[in-house]
């Protein structure tokens, strides 16, 4: 059976949400080297890549201060440190992708989804600016219909508010969708917003296994969501072009946001930075 099966009792999702680093891309290595070149400039020791993949999964504010600290436990970091250590952090990582690669078996799964008719939206905690050319230089950016980044909305995961916001403007039921993600962070927001969760055991969840947060279910691979035909070792051959079965809204990564009701609802509407070439 499926994973998505398993977690919607036999059926399929109308809605996909993921997570970004540690779940869809491996981008350890490029925040390990931005870290550790920004320990440097404040004349620090370096904490090395096994070290930052415990620090990643609640935002770069916090990465930066687990770095300062050299811990998971960064409260005796001060503003004034972390306002100077992330201004050099932000201009190191601009653009540095080059060590970052998506995990065995995204692509094939986006493809798949895509050929299908799922809609899927990208929630990360990521800084927006980070986003676009990270989704470029991997080319699965064509992929979601919504992407909303760290800094998007007032809120980050564990809030469930993106999700919510996602599911509202997908017009889906949180019975209708699911969240995959890696940590500890994504799977309170997915029961916070009422959605199953999957988990993927190989991402970064501070060094501790994801089983422990109790997802609705961890899978090793994404193709164990997608039914026997599809499944994890079998090929997908699928065009790089599917047509999106709706156009994409104009709520991917933002230089300008504001908040509108609409129905009732609040709806994030958002100007899309830049173009996709993906």
């Amino acid at each position: 059976m499926s994973g998505f099966a398993q977690v919607l009792a036999g059926r399929m999702p109308r809605l996909v949400m993921f997570d970004l680093d540690g779940t869809l891309i491996d981008s350890v290595p490029d925040l390990a080297a931005a870290v550790d070149q920004m320990l440097k400039q404040l004349d620090r020791e370096p904490a090395g890549i096994e070290q930052v993949r415990t620090w990643v999964g609640n935002g770069v504010r916090v990465l930066v201060r687990r770095a300062l600290a050299g811990g998971l436990e960064h409260e005796a970091v001060s503003e004034e440190e972390t306002e100077q250590a992330l201004a050099i952090f932000m201009e190191l990582y601009a653009d540095n992708h080059a060590l970052s690669a998506l995990y065995p078996g995204v692509r094939e799964t986006l493809k798949w989804l895509k050929s299908q008719g799922i809609e899927m939206a990208l929630i990360t905690n990521k800084p927006e600016r980070f986003v676009g050319p990270l989704l470029d230089e991997m080319r699965i950016g064509r992929y979601f219909r919504w992407i909303i980044g760290g800094d998007t909305l007032p809120q980050q995961k564990p809030d469930p508010a993106a999700l919510n916001v996602v599911m509202q403007m997908a017009e889906v039921s949180a019975g209708e969708a699911v969240f995959v993600g890696d940590s500890r962070s994504d799977v309170l927001a997915a029961k916070a917003a009422g959605v199953p969760c999957v988990a993927m055991s190989y991402g970064y969840n501070h060094g501790r296994p994801i089983a422990e947060e109790d997802p609705a279910l961890v899978i090793d691979d994404l193709r164990e969501l997608l039914p026997d035909c599809a499944e994890r070792g079998a090929a997908i051959m699928l065009p790089d072009a599917v047509k999106s079965p709706r156009p994409r809204d104009a709520i991917v990564v933002v230089t300008r946001k504001h908040w509108f009701v609409k129905s009732g609802m609040k709806i994030l509407k958002a100007l899309a930075r830049w173009r996709w070439r993906a």
